[in-house]
């Protein structure tokens, strides 16, 4: 696997590279070195992005123009917004960037250029354990050849200016020399079940137990809460599973004939039965306890079931509800388990 200043695999990252690769790409490269299953795949650094970035300043600043944005001037920060993204969507890609990602992604995919993979946004502000300003960035899954993927990448780095995303920062009064982005390309999982777990209740506070929702199909019909997921919550100790909620899923998502993915209904003998065994469940209990221990915090996981039934993560990030309050639980196991289970799994990307 060969790395350049524009490509690192995740085999050869870790967190300590976040301002490269970013939280997302970080993330993976540490679950990738801690022997932990996710989808191969390498991260577009920021490098290029930068030098992007730069020749564009040198035309009409941007960040400054950003920071100089005031929070209650709503009209300003879209029209900034708009004319940010669109002349980032526009502005060639570099060459020598070009050729490294057209490289990578033949490395990654082997001689069928075809393959489905994810094209992730993977900002260096994003997963850290103060926030984790999850979905501000664009996703895009299921993208066939380079030409699509060289397309998506200009597109991940410009949802850095989307309005919320510029609204977020100057709420939080984020100096913009410290905000940057990189893009992770990795393999599609085509997943017969999705969702997230949770190694610390997010409702209660409860280390004593994982909060798993669960979904047919990939994991985007919760990120657009367009599915009531079934929820589980197990103990970490015994592995019984307290909790069994079996919703109604009556729709979800696949990929599409082309690329990208489609909504479907939700075969009739499938709708009411669980979308993950107590087997697997208890597997994915295991691999979340492994990745806490390796973390040594509460995590917030993404995770798929692949047709052949490996479980895989896609991403994991320090839990931020209750991180930092230095308080017991305000439940103890003893009580109603249901509490122990909320979706907040709505917006993440």
């Amino acid at each position: 696997m060969h790395a350049t200043a524009n490509i690192r695999w995740f085999a050869d990252i870790a967190l300590a590279d976040r301002a490269a690769v970013g939280g997302k790409g970080g993330s993976l490269g540490e679950l990738t070195r801690a022997d932990i299953a996710v989808p191969r795949g390498f991260v577009v650094t920021t490098h290029g992005f930068e030098c992007v970035l730069a020749g564009l300043e040198r035309e009409n600043s941007i960040r400054s123009r950003v920071e100089a944005l005031s929070l209650r001037d709503l009209k300003g920060i879209r029209l900034l917004s708009e004319e940010i993204r669109t002349r980032i969507k526009n502005t060639p890609l570099p060459p020598d960037l070009c050729v490294d990602i057209v490289a990578a992604h033949a490395e990654l995919c082997g001689p069928n250029l075809k393959w489905p993979v994810a094209v992730r946004s993977s900002a260096t502000t994003e997963d850290s354990e103060e926030a984790s300003f999850a979905g501000l960035q664009d996703t895009y899954l299921w993208v066939e050849g380079p030409e699509a993927v060289l397309k998506y990448v200009r597109s991940c780095w410009a949802s850095l200016y989307s309005t919320p995303s510029l609204s977020y920062r100057r709420k939080d009064a984020t100096l913009e020399n410290r905000v940057s982005i990189a893009v992770v390309v990795q393999k599609m999982v085509n997943a017969r079940s999705a969702g997230v777990m949770f190694t610390r209740s997010p409702l209660t506070g409860d280390r004593s137990v994982i909060a798993v929702e669960a979904t047919w199909g990939l994991g985007s019909a919760l990120v657009g809460g367009e599915v009531t997921p079934d929820r589980f919550v197990i103990a970490k100790i015994t592995g019984d599973i307290s909790v069994r909620e079996i919703s109604d899923k009556t729709m979800q998502h696949v990929p599409a004939e082309g690329g990208g993915i489609k909504r479907v209904e939700t075969p009739q003998e499938l709708r009411s039965v669980p979308s993950i065994s107590d087997t697997e469940l208890n597997a994915l209990a295991q691999v979340g306890r492994k990745v806490e221990r390796h973390y040594g915090r509460p995590q917030d996981i993404e995770w798929a079931i692949d047709r052949s039934g490996e479980i895989l993560l896609l991403q994991s990030r320090p839990e931020t509800v209750w991180s930092g309050k230095d308080q017991p639980p305000a439940a103890k196991p003893a009580e109603n388990p249901l509490l122990h289970v909320m979706n907040i799994f709505g917006g993440r990307r």
